[in-house]
């Protein structure tokens, strides 16, 4: 067990496996909606060796439709694969923003950590620049309210807590460091992504972290590295002066007696040397970012509750005015205008302050007035959505019957699954109970509990004493004469089953 818990699923249903997987990398949403008709176990599915699954596929790849179908079909969304990565990590790594949208909603575990270097996905996401993914992972943290700058900038100078906003938790969040003490303001400013370094300054990212020595990472550096030694290594100078207006030290030296300085002449960053040398006069205006968005966890909450994908559309009253297929369900506080909630997710995940026209710092423009929108309300007339429970956690019952199909392999038990529309016309013969959806039934049948199947001492007569007597004798007669004792229990058992069923269907002799 511990060997197949290593190289993943890849034993059972492999064929078929393969295919689901190759369509969830493809985006064959119709070839991986029949397969999972047909086996909704194959979610569980992990290939071999890197036990990556066809969520893990979809997300890397960016199909975020196929992602919600192997969502609502029951797979787990924190499922690891060889390095420990997720479907979210990947989906962070990529720059995918509306899977990783879908993730979010789902509640995707947002912590986790993978095997090789400790990052987890906010690390991926600032490592690549992906603003509207680092936005998203944090929405569960930023409470859409109007005061939001005001309560983080309180809480940072301890004067004043909130108890709607937990600011040690997104601290705890934002300044999580990964092995050797990396933070993802520090890779986001090593690899000069700007608009990634301003938002998790905004939701308070510290630049006094300094990085550690722990003997696993490679540090070019030198431990004991801030986040502005790792910007003059990547030479941006628009990160420099962020970090710097944000209370960066120019001084500040790492382990190996370096500062941010000297680490730009060591890797002939020379045009930061005018920025990193002395301190700026005055004190510098800090613009807040564009990419924060305050109204997304307000809209998450409804999507959650309320769903985000109904679709009751072309006949209702009142559409949404941006897609003008699916009903109004939330409403803009302020302009109050109403929106779908899938258009209202897509408004907070994509847009930008810097198109409002009038409205707090963090709000979203209103497409309709260019208000700033600050959070969503439900309307009286949303109502909750009943989850539905998941395909795999249903009690998927074998299906025995042909009594042809059961001729030629008499020792396996793996038959198709019955599908709602099929209808059984013949009696199981190696079923337990005989629950088939239309199978006849003998009017005076009654099969004693000692003849349940897998008894040792199955009595090789099953008919039972109140059928007539001419059935029994004209079955007794048939048993001596055309149906040899096998060997096996099982084919004796078929074998009276099916001579009996013969009888009682057509009425014909042996």
């Amino acid at each position: 067990m511990k060997f197949l818990s290593i190289v993943g699923n890849s034993f059972g249903c492999s064929a078929s496996g393969e295919r689901l997987v190759s369509a969830a990398r493809d985006g064959d949403l119709q070839e991986a909606k029949a397969l999972l008709e047909c086996n909704p176990r194959l979610v569980r599915y992990s290939t071999f060796g890197v036990r990556n699954s066809p969520l893990h596929y979809s997300a890397a790849q960016g199909h975020h439709e196929i992602v919600s179908l192997l969502l609502e079909s029951g797979v787990d969304i924190n499922l690891r694969n060889y390095r420990g990565q997720t479907a979210l990590m990947q989906a962070c790594q990529h720059g995918h923003w509306e899977v990783v949208q879908i993730l979010i909603l789902f509640r995707a575990n947002i912590h986790r950590a993978d095997y090789l270097n400790g990052g987890t996905a906010l690390h991926l996401a600032a490592l690549n620049g992906h603003s509207r993914c680092v936005r998203l992972l944090l929405a569960d943290y930023i409470p859409s309210s109007p005061d939001f700058c005001n309560m983080l900038r309180r809480t940072l100078d301890n004067k004043e807590s909130f108890p709607e906003f937990d600011q040690n938790a997104l601290s705890q969040v934002v300044n999580r460091p990964a092995d050797g003490g990396v933070t993802a303001v520090h890779m986001a400013a090593l690899n000069g992504h700007v608009e990634s370094v301003q938002l998790l300054l905004d939701l308070g990212a510290s630049v006094s972290v300094v990085t550690v020595e722990d003997g696993t990472t490679i540090d070019l550096i030198g431990a004991g590295s801030t986040a502005l030694h790792y910007a003059a290594c990547g030479g941006n100078a628009q990160c420099c002066q962020i970090l710097i207006a944000r209370g960066a030290s120019l001084t500040a030296e790492n382990a190996n007696g370096w500062t941010p300085l000297m680490v730009a002449r060591s890797w002939h960053r020379n045009w930061l040397e005018e920025i990193l040398s002395a301190q700026p006069q005055g004190r510098p205006h800090i613009f807040l970012t564009p990419y924060l968005s305050l109204p997304l966890m307000s809209i998450i909450k409804i999507a959650r509750e309320c769903g985000w994908r109904n679709s009751d559309s072309l006949t209702c009253q009142d559409p949404c005015v941006v897609c003008l297929e699916r009903q109004c369900t939330v409403a803009a506080e302020g302009c109050d205008h109403e929106f779908c909630t899938r258009c209202a997710l897509y408004l907070c995940s994509t847009n930008c302050t810097t198109t409002v026209a009038r409205g707090p710092p963090g709000s979203i423009a209103c497409p309709l007035c260019r208000n700033g929108i600050m959070s969503f309300a439900m309307l009286p007339s949303t109502r909750p959505v009943v989850k539905e429970t998941a395909r795999t956690s249903l009690s998927l019952t074998f299906c025995t019957c042909s009594g042809e199909a059961l001729a030629e392999s008499t020792t396996s038990l793996t038959t198709p699954f019955c599908k709602p529309e099929f209808r059984c016309s013949r009696i199981s013969p190696l079923g337990s109970s005989f629950r088939s959806l239309s199978c006849q039934r003998f009017p005076s049948m009654k099969i004693n509990s000692s003849l349940c199947m897998g008894a040792p001492d199955v009595s090789p007569s099953l008919i039972p004493c109140d059928v007539d007597r001419d059935l029994r004798n004209h079955l007794a007669r048939c048993s001596r004469s055309g149906f040899r004792r096998s060997t096996s229990h099982a084919e004796g058992r078929r074998s009276w089953f099916s001579a009996l069923n013969q009888y009682v269907t057509t009425g014909s002799a042996c």
